[in-house]
């Protein structure tokens, strides 16, 4: 990058000054907090300028970031937020998933209307922000609630940093933008986590149910969002670089996307075999 985006380099400050003020102040799960967030950053933050420089040979590649992040995502959303949510409450964290599962829905709606809308930033920059900060405000406040939850969880949850950086960063410099304003998403999760930490939710299990339960749904949402598609005119076909036929090449690619999503559900089991 021969260019620092300035609105980059404020949200990382903040996040700094965030992370200082938590961890000195002794905010419930800091500590994790700090770590998830810090790797989240990193992972969009050096997953940019590679995608920057890549070419179309790249599609492999983005099926595997996205197959093993959205395997480790369900897995973890499955294992670790659902039991949460109907331990909680069998019924409310029930409706809780459905309803995260419907509001990740609507906001493929959302996004499509502000395509056709004039925004101050770009519009994939855009979208990448807004699902940081929800996303942040949600880890935030399981973790703020539960803190004896493990880091797992969390870092299982940010996986899609490195691939979604690394595919949205190729976006922006094929069209003569400044990949580096992709560190304002990159701190999103980090900023929205470490302020919603501080939200403490009623203990009526009701509540707690349908908070966690929404959780579930909104990540489940997200990890099925970011399975790899091999298909004509998706993201991973508009990445070929191939004359002719793509069909074979495609068939090929969801050979490795079944591949890549088994293996990222089978490392989170692995982890927690090992630190259970």
């Amino acid at each position: 990058m021969t260019r620092i985006s300035r609105l980059g380099v404020v949200a990382t400050l903040v996040l700094a000054a965030l992370s200082v003020f938590a961890i000195v102040t002794g905010t419930t799960g800091a500590g994790k907090l700090v770590g998830i967030s810090w790797v989240a950053f990193l992972a969009m933050a050096v997953a940019a300028p590679l995608g920057a420089k890549t070419g179309g040979e790249s599609a492999g590649a983005l099926v595997w970031g996205y197959g093993l992040a959205a395997g480790a995502m369900v897995t973890s959303a499955a294992v670790f937020l659902v039991p949460q949510a109907i331990g909680q409450h069998p019924r409310w964290g029930g409706f809780g998933v459905a309803f995260g599962l419907l509001a990740g829905f609507a906001s493929h709606t959302i996004g499509h209307r502000l395509a056709h809308m004039d925004l101050p930033m770009d519009r994939t920059v855009a979208e990448l922000t807004a699902h940081a900060f929800s996303a942040g405000a949600i880890i935030g406040i399981i973790y703020g609630n539960m803190p004896e939850l493990g880091p797992l969880l969390g870092l299982a949850i940010v996986s899609h940093k490195g691939p979604a950086g690394y595919a949205a960063a190729r976006r922006l410099a094929n069209t003569g933008r400044d990949p580096s304003v992709l560190l304002l998403p990159a701190t999103g999760v980090g900023v929205a986590g470490l302020l919603s930490s501080m939200v403490a939710l009623p203990a009526a299990g009701p509540v707690r149910g349908l908070v966690f339960g929404f959780a579930a749904g909104v990540f489940l949402h997200v990890a099925m969002d970011f399975l790899p598609r091999c298909e004509i005119g998706s993201e991973i076909h508009d990445l070929l670089s191939v004359s002719g036929d793509a069909h074979a090449l495609l068939d090929r690619l969801r050979i490795h996307a079944v591949v890549s999503t088994s293996i990222g559900g089978l490392v989170v089991l692995l982890a927690w075999l090992l630190v259970a």
